[in-house]
């Protein structure tokens, strides 16, 4: 049967901040994206994410983001490739360190937010976070955009990548997501989402914002955990998957 990877980001509480609601999220997904600190997350939040993911034999993979908790890792500051580099390094062995403490092994990485999105669109930034990812573990997978430098990147250093496509965003012309602070950047309801999954998942195409329709590989779903309505999101995007007999395993 054909499979699909579904990835959440997770871990992103920190101190008295609670957000999302993983544990109701983990049995519906077969990856776990877990804050290393930076954007989101701390030690303590970490493990318990790991020893949760455990449990719901969920894949345990490093999010690292900018250093920017206030911002949510959502702003875009402008960093060197050498400074991604380091900040890349830093969170992937803390989260590899945590995992092991736990008995579990960490198997791929996804950038958040913004530094995600900047270095979809910038190639040093991608190779020295890429180059980061490689020097802590070379079986490592890399998470990235789908067609983006991400996978050039990826491609270019002889790691192992999966393709990400998105549930519950828009997308541009040159196929990179629409940002967030558009007002239609974000499909809100839930059967234009599942149209739109299905519809990159089984037919390899994106409908743009705009109505273009461009071709795209979907190794990797990316749905977003924090949201009003995430739990019954993730659980109809299970069903439609059972439907057409597409079976949801880590990649």
């Amino acid at each position: 049967m054909r499979s699909i990877d579904i990835n959440c980001d997770m871990g992103e509480s920190f101190g008295a901040y609670q957000m999302g609601n993983d544990p109701a999220i983990l049995p519906y997904i077969s990856s776990a994206n877990i804050a290393c600190g930076f954007h989101a997350g701390d030690a303590h939040v970490m493990r318990i994410t790991v020893e949760q993911a455990l449990l719901n034999n969920v894949s345990i993979g490093a999010h690292p983001g900018l250093p920017d908790l206030q911002g949510f890792g959502r702003r875009a500051l402008e960093i060197s490739p050498q400074e991604a580099f380091d900040y890349t390094v830093y969170q992937v062995g803390a989260m590899q360190a945590i995992a092991k403490s736990c008995g579990a092994v960490v198997k791929h990485v996804k950038a958040h937010g913004a530094l995600y999105n900047m270095a979809a669109r910038n190639e040093e930034l991608a190779d020295a976070i890429v180059r980061a990812v490689k020097s802590c573990d070379e079986q490592l997978v890399i998470v990235g955009l789908a067609g983006s430098d991400w996978i050039r990147a990826a491609e270019k250093q002889g790691m192992k990548y999966a393709q990400e496509v998105f549930a519950d965003r828009r997308y541009e012309a040159d196929g990179n997501l629409t940002p967030r602070s558009h007002p239609d950047a974000l499909i809100t309801d839930t059967n234009e989402a599942l149209e739109h999954v299905e519809r990159m998942v089984v037919e390899g195409i994106v409908k743009t914002r705009l109505g273009e329709r461009l071709p795209i590989q979907a190794d990797t779903i990316c749905i977003h955990g924090d949201g009003e309505h995430a739990v019954e999101f993730a659980e109809a995007l299970n069903s439609r998957f059972k439907q057409l007999e597409i079976v949801v395993r880590h990649f």
